[in-house]
C-alpha cells in the first residue's frame, strides 16, 4: 500500500464498525485530527525522525489494538468478550485506518466503553441496596489484568458484587457507619460515570494516538494542547494565573491548596474549602457558570496572561452551598510552584563531643524554563541553578558532606542533567548520546573548576529514571561519589518535544506535541543505563522488583547495549571502600530502629505485591487490620519510648480515595515523617569521610593518582 503523507485523500474504504447503542453521548473525530495523525504517522515512521521506527502495518496494528483496549479497560472490569469479538477485525486494520486519517473506529470503540461504564456503575450502585454476607469465605481476584474477559453480563456482575463488597468492607474496616458508606460509594461511582462522559473528542484523540506511540517504544507518545501547556508549566515551574490547586467535589470545582505568595494567598479572600459557582473575565463584565464542569475546563478560564483580572464567584466553604456568594476579583501573576523544586535540609547528630552535618539537596525533577532560556532571561528557572544556590548556602552552614537525593525523581531535561554533573567535576564528558543515524555525540561539561568538591553522595531508587540515571551514573564513572539506595528504573534513551503547530504552519494552532525518542544514551565508561539501570555502591533492600517496575517491564524496550568508552580522568576506584560501608552500614541497620521498621515494610509489601486477591470475610480482614495496627501502635510506643519524632511509614486504610477526602485536610500541618534511608545515606558518607581520613593506606587505594584523600 502506498504509503503518502496527503491525508486529503483516503487511500482505503472506511472501515465497516459496529453499531453503538445509544449512552446519550457520541464522541466522534475532530476537524484537525486526522491532519495531527498524518504528521505523527509521518514522524513514527521514518528512521530520521525516530530512533527506532516501526513499519505501519498488521503487526503494529495488533499491538496498537491491544494497547488501546488495555488503556481503556486493562483490569477487564467493563467490555464484555462478545465486545472484543465485535472489535477483533480491527486488530488488524488499524494500520489502514491510521493511513487513511480514519479515527473513526477508534471512537467508536470507546462510545461502547462509555456505555459499559453506564451499565456497570449503574449496576454497582444498585449493589449498595442489599445487604452483604461478610461470614461469607470469598475472595476478590483484583490483579485482573492477565484474566481472559467475562463471557457473559451474569460473570461481570459477580465480578462487581465482590469488588463492590470490597469497596464496602475497607469503609466498614476504617469505622464508617453502614448510611456514610452507601453515600461515599454511591457517589464514588456516580463521579466515575460523570469524569467518563465529560471526557472529549481530543481525550479519545490523545489515547488512541498514545497507543500507536506506544507501541512503538515505551516513552514516544502524543499531548494534545492543553496536555502540553500542563508539560511546559511542570517543566518551568511556574505559571500565569492566581496560585490555587483546584478539585472536584460533587458538582461543584472546590480550592485543594493555596500556593504561598500567589495572588489568592497574598489576598487573603480566598480559603481552601471555597467553592468556584462562576468565573468572569476582567474587572466586570459577564460571568460563566463552572457548577458541573471538568476542572481542567474551569482552570483554564482561571488561567491567563500575568496582570489581568478575573473574578470568581465563590460559595465560602464556612457557609455551605447554600450560603451567600462573594465576588472575588485577582489580578493573575507569574506563580511559582514550589513543590517540585529543588529543597535542601542538614541531617545533624552527635558522636561524643562532635555534631556532624549533612547537607541534602531533595531534586524531585530536572526542571529547565526552555522558553525562559531561549529568551536568555536572566532569572530564568532551571534546576543546577537552584541546586548550585543550595549549595552555596549549605557551604555556609558548614556540612561536611552532601548527599544529592534523586529518589522518585522520573527525569526532565538532559541538559540540567549534564550542566548539574558540572557541579561536581572540573570538566570532561558527562553522557555519550547515539543518534537515529547511529552516530555517538559526547555531551560535556566546559565549564573549569567544581561548585563543590567536598564528600558527595547520591541516593537512588527504582523510580529514578532517564536524566536521574545519567548524572548518577557520571558521579560513579567518574568516582566522583557514592551511590547509594536501589538499582535505578533503567531508562536510557532521549526525548525530544516536536511542537507541530511549528511543522505545519496552519492558521489554527492547537495540534499539540509529539515526544519522540530520538536517541539513546551510554554512560561515560560505554555501558547504556537501558534496562540495567544504575546499581549502587552501597545496596539498601529493594522496594520494587524489575519484573514489576522499570525498563525491563516493557515489552517492547529498546535491548541494552554499550560502545566505546569516552576519554576520562577517573577520579577514584571506592571498590575498596565499599566492602568496609557495607558492613557498617549493616551493622548500624541492625540497631536503628526506624530502618529495621521500613525494612519489614519492604518485606511485607513485596508479599503483598505478588498477592492477586484478598479476602471478603469481615473477621479475616478485621484479623489482619489488628495486626497491623497492633504492630503499628507498638512502633509509637517505642518510638515514644526512644524519644523519636516523625511519624509512622505505615498509614491506616481509611478506605477514601484521594479526592473524597476534604480539602482542608491537605492545608494542616503534617508531622514530619521519618526517613531512615536519607539518615542512613548521610551516616555512609561520613563512614567513608573518617575512613579515608584515618586509613591512609585505604586512601592511596581509592584515590590511587593522588595517594592519600579526605574526600568520597
Amino acid at each position: 500500500m502506498k504509503r503518502g503523507f496527503w491525508i486529503g485523500l483516503l487511500l482505503v474504504p472506511l472501515l465497516a464498525t459496529a453499531k453503538v447503542e445509544d449512552t446519550g453521548i457520541l464522541l466522534e473525530p475532530g476537524d484537525n485530527q486526522a491532519y495531527v495523525t498524518g504528521w505523527v504517522r509521518q514522524f513514527l515512521s521514518q528512521a530520521r525522525f525516530h530512533y527506532s521506527p516501526k513499519p505501519l502495518d498488521d503487526a503494529l496494528s495488533a499491538e496498537i489494538f491491544d494497547a488501546y483496549l488495555d488503556g481503556l479497560d486493562g483490569d477487564r472490569l467493563f467490555f464484555l468478550k462478545q465486545d472484543i469479538e465485535r472489535f477483533a477485525p480491527l486488530r488488524a486494520s488499524f494500520d489502514d485506518a491510521l493511513q487513511a486519517g480514519n479515527l473513526q473506529p477508534a471512537f467508536d470503540i470507546f462510545n461502547v466503553y462509555i456505555q459499559r461504564v453506564a451499565e456497570r456503575t449503574a449496576h454497582a450502585r444498585a449493589l449498595l441496596k442489599q445487604e452483604f454476607d461478610f461470614t461469607r469465605d470469598e475472595e476478590y481476584h483484583f490483579r485482573r489484568e492477565d484474566l481472559p474477559w467475562e463471557s457473559s453480563r451474569k460473570a461481570l456482575d459477580e465480578v462487581w458484587r465482590q469488588r463492590v463488597k470490597n469497596d464496602y468492607l475497607r469503609l466498614v474496616l476504617a469505622g464508617k457507619e453502614p448510611e456514610a458508606i452507601v453515600e461515599t460509594l454511591d457517589k464514588r461511582y456516580a463521579n466515575f460515570e460523570q469524569r467518563v462522559r465529560e471526557i472529549k473528542s481530543d481525550d479519545v484523540f490523545q489515547s488512541f494516538i498514545n497507543a500507536y506511540a506506544g507501541a512503538i517504544e515505551p516513552h514516544t507518545a502524543y499531548m494534545n494542547a492543553r496536555a502540553s501547556e500542563n508539560f511546559n508549566i511542570s517543566m518551568r515551574l511556574s505559571l500565569e494565573g492566581i496560585g490555587a490547586v483546584l478539585q472536584r467535589d460533587d458538582e461543584f470545582t472546590v480550592i485543594r491548596s493555596i500556593v504561598k505568595g500567589g495572588p489568592a494567598d497574598m489576598s487573603g479572600k480566598l480559603k481552601v474549602g471555597d467553592r468556584v459557582a462562576a468565573v468572569g473575565q476582567g474587572r466586570e463584565g459577564p460571568m460563566i457558570d463552572v457548577v458541573g464542569w471538568r476542572i481542567d475546563d474551569v482552570v483554564e478560564l482561571i488561567r491567563g496572561p500575568k496582570d489581568s483580572y478575573v473574578r470568581l464567584d465563590v460559595i465560602p466553604a464556612a457557609t455551605g452551598i447554600d450560603g451567600p456568594h462573594e465576588i472575588i476579583t485577582l489580578a493573575r501573576q507569574k506563580v511559582k510552584l514550589e513543590e517540585q523544586a529543588a529543597k535542601k535540609r542538614v541531617i545533624e547528630w552527635q558522636e561524643g563531643e562532635r555534631t556532624r552535618k549533612v547537607g541534602v539537596i531533595e531534586l524531585p525533577t530536572f526542571y529547565q524554563d526552555f522558553d525562559g532560556r531561549r529568551r536568555d532571561e536572566p532569572d530564568y528557572r532551571s534546576a543546577s541553578r537552584d541546586v548550585a544556590r543550595l549549595i552555596d548556602q549549605l557551604k555556609g552552614e558548614k556540612v561536611e558532606g552532601l548527599v544529592i537525593d534523586l529518589r522518585n525523581n522520573g527525569g526532565g531535561s538532559l541538559t540540567e542533567a549534564i550542566e548539574l554533573t558540572g557541579l561536581f567535576i572540573d570538566r570532561g564528558p558527562v553522557v555519550q548520546v547515539r543518534n537515529q543515524g547511529r552516530q555517538v555525540q559526547v555531551e560535556q561539561d566546559f565549564d573549569s573548576g567544581t561548585l563543590w568538591d567536598g564528600p558527595l553522595a547520591v541516593l537512588v531508587n527504582r523510580a529514578s529514571a532517564s536524566a536521574s540515571e545519567i548524572f548518577a551514573a557520571a558521579i560513579q564513572d567518574y568516582g566522583r561519589g557514592l551511590i547509594i539506595g536501589e538499582p535505578t528504573f533503567g531508562k536510557g534513551t532521549v526525548q525530544n518535544l516536536v511542537d507541530l503547530d511549528r511543522f505545519a504552519r496552519k492558521d489554527s494552532p492547537g495540534l499539540g506535541q509529539l515526544r519522540l525518542t530520538v536517541a539513546q544514551f551510554f554512560r561515560v565508561n560505554g555501558g547504556s543505563t537501558q534496562h540495567k539501570g544504575v546499581v549502587p555502591d552501597i545496596a539498601f533492600p529493594v522496594t520494587l522488583d524489575a519484573e514489576h517496575y522499570g525498563e525491563s517491564t516493557y515489552d517492547n524496550a529498546l535491548p541494552w547495549s554499550e560502545i566505546a568508552p569516552a576519554t576520562h580522568s577517573k577520579l577514584a576506584d571506592f571498590s575498596p571502600l565499599v566492602p568496609i560501608l557495607t558492613q557498617r552500614h549493616g551493622e548500624r541497620a541492625k540497631q536503628d530502629p526506624e530502618f529495621v521498621w521500613w525494612s519489614e515494610d519492604v518485606a511485607q509489601y513485596r508479599e503483598q505485591r505478588e498477592k492477586k486477591s484478598i479476602s471478603l470475610n469481615l473477621a479475616e480482614r478485621r484479623s489482619e487490620r489488628a495486626q497491623i495496627e497492633a504492630r503499628r501502635e507498638q512502633r509509637e510506643a517505642q518510638r515514644k519510648e526512644l524519644g523519636l519524632s516523625g511519624e509512622d511509614l505505615a498509614q491506616s486504610d481509611d478506605g477514601l480515595q484521594a479526592d473524597e477526602r476534604a480539602p482542608e485536610a491537605d492545608a494542616e500541618e503534617a508531622e514530619e515523617r521519618a526517613d531512615p534511608l536519607l539518615r542512613e545515606a548521610a551516616h555512609v558518607l561520613v563512614d567513608a569521610v573518617d575512613l579515608l581520613r584515618r586509613d591512609q593506606g585505604l586512601a592511596a587505594q581509592v584515590y590511587p593518582q593522588r595517594g592519600v584523600a579526605n574526600t568520597p
